[in-house]
């Protein structure tokens, strides 16, 4: 595969002629009216202009950097305010980025000049939490662990469980098919997720899915907008499945020489038919970052971590036969039925991120492989850090085969150094060639649309933006994203 060396931040992402005067000057005429049509049609505090308004909403948590800044920001607190928005762009051609916490972690959030950002943070509402029937029916801008909080005081919880969860919102959990740390037992956020409410391009709310655990009428729209990225309808209430707290959850802690060795060992565990909810690896330098940020010291302890949770009423049971499959691989292993010591060593995990971009501009890879090909993908991302010099901090869900190579790049650079552009290259062919996809949770954004053809062939990826025009005919949601 040949990789361009421009910096998609700054390339041209269409495939479109550059604009004429002419058509800047369309573009002008149609954006002063729209900021007409909105400031008549919506509450005085609900939409921002200015630099200082709109700044704080150019860039999502992937650190891609747009041309400009936004032209508004729509602070929509019902579906009413979402749907009087998408019909004046719609009208007037002005694009629209939708926009939940910002957490996102490819650019899909990202909003440049002429855009509109509707921010959706305000609908952060559950409108129903029923025990009895084990759903909730949340607006999108409702943070991740606030409902599963919400939900454990009638001893069920949301499943998902992103490593952003205290900041993330449902509807971004959405809108990129979020996965976690809990996935590799109860799914990604499509295997939560009952219906929706969502509206069109032309400002029409559709109600796809059900509230019934079965359901099979129609084609699966809610399955179609999970995972869309904002390029199809904008979510603005989710009926969401909950489930029961486990009775026991036991906790283990194994420490690798290397992280390949790790890897392997979670293929043992595959093979060995032992299902843990959660098994996230880190590597030697992700735990360093963790004690230098942290005051912790778990690089002393191994060159890799793998965090084991096994649920339910066979916890002990089944930690039991991880524990003896690991044996054979790990340096030491520890066993915790203690939610305390549970929360501590967990932390490490979620504060991995934060504790990497303490070291410099983060560049967030996502690929995910076949299980049996994870220690071959970990090799393929060790080769790519020394092939091209740069460096790369991973972690993985690794019960699903998903991976997280992380380039730390110098923060004063203007742009992203072609080394780091060649070994993320690298690393998105290697896991094609394993089998795997560019893309497991993060989603495609604006950071991997180079790549996009080289996984879905010509035919597929024409019939996705047919897809894409029958939503969306004028091309106004989140234009530039993910196809």
């Amino acid at each position: 595969m040949t990789v361009p060396m421009s910096d998609p931040d700054t390339a041209d992402r269409t495939g479109s002629a550059p604009a004429h005067a002419a058509d800047t000057d369309t573009a002008d005429t149609g954006a002063a009216a729209l900021l007409t049509a909105l400031r008549r049609d919506l509450p005085e505090d609900a939409l921002g202009t200015g630099p200082e308004a709109t700044g704080p909403y150019a860039t999502d948590r992937s650190g891609s950097r747009p041309d400009g800044i936004p032209l508004a920001v729509v602070h929509a607190t019902h579906t009413e305010h979402v749907q009087t928005a998408l019909r004046h762009a719609h009208d007037l051609r002005v694009p629209v980025v939708p926009r939940g916490a910002g957490t996102g972690l490819s650019g899909g959030a990202s909003a440049g000049a002429g855009s509109v950002v509707l921010d959706l943070s305000r609908m952060n509402r559950v409108l129903e939490l029923s025990p009895e029937e084990q759903i909730a029916v949340v607006e999108p801008g409702v943070i991740t662990a606030e409902l599963d909080r919400a939900a454990g005081e009638f001893g069920l919880r949301y499943a998902p469980d992103p490593a952003s969860a205290a900041i993330s919102t449902i509807g971004g959990n959405i809108a990129t098919n979020a996965g976690g740390l809990r996935c590799a037992k109860y799914g990604v956020t499509r295997d939560a997720l009952l219906g929706l409410d969502a509206v069109l391009a032309d400002g029409t709310l559709v109600r796809a899915g059900r509230r019934t655990v079965k359901g099979v009428t129609g084609y699966d729209l809610t399955g179609l907008l999970t995972g869309s990225e904002g390029t199809l309808g904008v979510i603005t209430s989710a009926t969401v499945r909950l489930r029961p707290v486990p009775e026991e959850t036991v906790t283990v802690a194994a420490y690798f020489a290397t992280f390949a060795e790790g890897a392997e060992a979670v293929s043992a565990l595959t093979a060995a038919r032992v299902e843990p909810a959660m098994a996230e690896l880190l590597d030697g330098p992700v735990l360093g970052a963790v004690d230098d940020a942290q005051g912790t010291a778990l690089r002393s302890r191994g060159g890799a971590l793998l965090l084991l949770q096994c649920d339910g009423r066979g916890a002990a049971a089944e930690a039991d036969a991880a524990v003896r499959c690991l044996r054979g691989h790990a340096t030491s292993v520890e066993v915790t039925g203690d939610p305390a010591e549970a929360d501590r060593l967990l932390a490490a995990r979620r504060l991995a991120l934060p504790s990497l971009e303490r070291l410099g501009r983060v560049l967030i890879e996502d690929i995910a492989v076949p299980r049996s090909r994870l220690a071959a993908a970990v090799r393929e991302i060790d080769a790519a850090a020394d092939r091209h010099g740069v460096r790369i901090f991973t972690f993985a869900h690794a019960a699903d085969g998903n991976l997280h190579p992380i380039l730390v790049l110098d923060p004063d650079l203007p742009g992203i150094p072609d080394a780091a552009w060649q070994a993320a290259g690298d690393i998105f062919s290697a896991a094609l060639r394993l089998g795997g996809t560019l893309t497991g949770e993060h989603g495609v954004g604006t950071l991997k649309r180079r790549w996009l053809a080289d996984e879905l062939g010509p035919d597929q990826h024409r019939l996705q933006r047919r897809v894409k025009a029958a939503f969306d005919p004028h091309g106004i949601l989140n234009p530039g994203k993910a196809l």
